[in-house]
């Protein structure tokens, strides 16, 4: 009698789902400066399968003129390498670069402090790439409190009239690092999907940075995703940093369905230059919660592991493909223009 194939190990079926399914992290962080050689470092994330990375331009301590600066820089240093990378505009655009072995970059900010009453500036941003923005950096601005205020006012008129123009423009409206009361508001008035782009699970891990259970499901009513961040304040314990990623993962998947539920490492290249920031901006991270040196991060290599986990914990690979990219790419398609 023949004997039938053998069955197809774990790894093996992990490393397939990785390699045909699109990689979305959907929160990376490169030093605000002229891009150097560092900027290389981008081939991490593509060694690990990424297929889509938005980058930082900023937040609530970084001035507008920066974070324009820096998207030009970004741009320019993206159209030299056009043979790996591509900046994406459309949701289109993201499949096409998984088809092209390319990897697909847009940009992100974190608030809308450095544009203070001008909403115009949202539609200039989205034109020069950037497809998801913070409404608030752990401290109030004009639209709203932070997840550190003391008191949080909720969502301003002004904060209400931005929000509009994110739904023109196609925008995509974050509530990370947004006081839970201003989160609330902007997840009631939002007319689509609205996400946490790197947010964890607060019944986990006490810390005012993560979100309370309420705020996932009004996140999943909108048809927006959570982001799990991969840094250990968040998420509870630095000796088994993937564990508890996943563990978090889980935590919204079961809550509220794996639909709603992605990745956004919040991995930070320059880890030197934000332990600078963190020492001298203790107004926006205030002592007590744990900012500092000894704050580890899930690095990019781990991507592929997280797909591994994510298998070994019984999940459908069609769920695997949309807590690593899926997800957020629908997002993308309804809402970027």
């Amino acid at each position: 009698m023949q004997k039938s194939a053998p069955l197809t190990t774990l790894a093996e079926r992990a490393a397939r789902a990785h390699r045909e399914a699109i990689i979305w992290d959907n929160h990376v962080c490169l030093p605000l400066r002229p891009p150097g050689q560092w900027l290389d470092c981008l081939s991490r994330h593509r060694a690990a399968g990424a297929t889509f990375i938005s980058l930082n331009l900023g937040d609530a301590k970084v001035p507008l003129e920066l974070m324009i600066r820096m998207a030009a820089h970004f741009r320019a240093w993206i159209g030299q390498h056009s043979d790996e990378y591509v900046m994406a505009g459309t949701a289109a655009d993201v499949r096409l670069a998984k088809a092209q072995g390319r990897t697909a970059v847009a940009f992100d900010i974190e608030g809308l402090r450095a544009i203070g009453e001008q909403t115009s500036m949202i539609e200039l941003l989205y034109v020069l790439g950037v497809r998801w923005m913070l409404f608030v950096y752990n401290r109030a601005n004009l639209a709203g409190s932070g997840c550190h205020d003391p008191e949080d006012g909720g969502l301003t008129a002004l904060g209400r009239r931005m929000l509009a123009e994110f739904e023109r423009v196609g925008m995509v409206p974050c509530c990370s690092h947004t006081g839970h009361r201003t989160a609330r508001d902007i997840l009631e008035h939002a007319a689509g999907p609205v996400i946490f782009s790197h947010s964890n699970a607060r019944a986990l891990q006490e810390h005012p940075r993560n979100i309370a259970d309420d705020l996932i499901k009004a996140c999943a009513a909108t048809g927006g995703v959570v982001g799990i961040n991969g840094l250990s304040i968040f998420l509870g314990r630095s000796d088994d940093m993937l564990g508890r990623f996943v563990a978090h993962i889980d935590h919204v998947a079961q809550l509220v369905g794996p639909r709603h539920v992605g990745i956004g490492l919040d991995y930070v290249y320059d880890q030197q230059a934000l332990n600078d920031d963190l020492a001298a901006s203790d107004d926006i991270w205030p002592p007590g919660f744990g900012y500092g040196p000894d704050v580890a991060f899930l690095a990019p290599e781990n991507l592929p592991r997280i797909t591994e986990a994510l298998l070994r914990r019984g999940y459908a690979s069609s769920d695997v493909e949309g807590i690593l990219g899926g997800n957020f790419l629908r997002v993308a398609t309804e809402v970027w223009k």
